[in-house]
């Protein structure tokens, strides 16, 4: 069976985690200098690198050359070929315990935890527990944790992932090194799926990598499944795979119904609306698209020093199509617009008949 490409890509040391970069120097300096705590809380939306940042800090804690060579333990790295390092790798390691909240939520599995967790390690340095999606833990659960994080043994670390900090009990935070992690940027993305497409022979389309970097949302993991399941669609990825897979259209399809809109042509909106709905276009996300679009031409149009911002998210001819239609366009309609888009698209996701109000939208704003 193929290795999904995600696990395969996965990082090895902390420099190969991308835009996480003042996560990965504070650990990193922690390691050189040897003062790794005994529990933290790893916070941000889903793909960011919260479990694999957390299997990086088993394998610092635990690589058998950071402990026995000290001029190799200040490069604050794991060494990825000892005993510990491929075992935690391979998810074979006796003393890496992950732990998944979501299933394992009620105060007999944290007992569970208590009681292991003062045994010694079975053959590497440290215990490591990783509680991934810690907020499903129940109160009960949190409470009998609490003591745990209080005194820990000296062998054990605790490190809780979780999409929903704001559900972590204050008690429980203030005990823990709490880190952030921030969704991937378009541009990150955009680099590390060119890079593994080339490691993969895959061929693929500039315009196909940006469609899955946005319909990744942030997410680097959602991206890389993204690409590993298109790659066994077509010999090449072009953009129609990449919209027909994902259901989502390209920027070039939200350019140009954004300027018939611009220019108040109704009946080409309406039009080029019903295109899309005949091609079987998700109309619900192709209109929160539209909106983010909008939003971007009215900010560069007030602010045109956003340009900086926005480079991020677009190329640079995205960038310069956007502030053309800026310039066609007053910014009150702007904001007329996107608030009218808003509006059609909350009435879109509870509709069974999404294109309704999108529709409506048009008419009254065009016409």
């Amino acid at each position: 069976m193929a290795q999904a490409l995600y696990r395969k890509y996965r990082p090895k040391k902390l420099e190969d985690v991308v835009g996480q970069e003042t996560n990965m120097l504070i650990l990193k300096n922690a390691a050189k200098a040897g003062r790794l705590g005994q529990a933290y809380i790893f916070h941000g939306p889903r793909g960011t690198g919260k479990t694999s940042t957390a299997r990086l800090l088993a394998k610092l804690l635990n690589c058998e050359r950071r402990r026995t060579d000290p001029e190799f333990a200040k490069l604050g790295e794991p060494c990825n070929e000892c005993r510990e390092c491929l075992a935690i790798d391979a998810q074979n390691s006796f003393d890496v315990i992950e732990i998944d909240a979501a299933s394992n939520r009620g105060i007999d599995e944290i007992r569970d935890l208590k009681d292991s967790i003062k045994t010694s390690p079975a053959s590497a340095a440290h215990k490591v527990y990783i509680i991934d999606e810690a907020h499903m833990l129940t109160g009960a659960a949190f409470n009998a944790l609490l003591k745990t994080l209080e005194e820990p043994p000296k062998h054990a670390v605790i490190v809780m992932a979780t999409t929903e900090y704001e559900k972590l009990p204050p008690t429980i935070t203030s005990r823990a090194q709490r880190f952030t992690f921030k969704k991937h940027t378009k541009a990150n993305i955009v680099a590390k799926l060119d890079d593994m497409a080339k490691a993969e022979k895959i061929k693929i389309d500039p315009a196909a990598l940006e469609l899955i970097a946005a319909a990744a949302d942030g997410s680097l993991r959602d991206a890389e499944s993204l690409l590993d399941q298109m790659s066994s669609v077509a010999a090449k990825i072009d953009l129609e795979t990449a919209e027909r897979v994902t259901g989502r259209t390209g920027q070039k399809k939200l350019n140009e119904l954004a300027a018939i809109v611009i220019k108040k042509d109704v009946k080409a909106a309406l039009a080029y609306v019903s295109l899309l709905n005949d091609e079987g276009y998700n109309l619900v996300q192709f209109t929160k698209d539209l909106i983010h679009y909008f939003r971007k031409v009215l900010s560069l149009k007030v602010n045109p020093a956003l340009e900086a911002t926005f480079e991020k998210e677009l190329t640079k001819d995205e960038i310069a199509a956007a502030k053309k239609l800026g310039a066609e366009a007053d910014a009150a309609f702007l904001v007329k617009v996107v608030k009218g888009l808003i509006r059609a698209y909350a009435e879109m996701r509870y509709s069974p008949f999404a294109i309704v109000p999108l529709e409506i939208f048009l008419i009254e704003n065009l016409s």
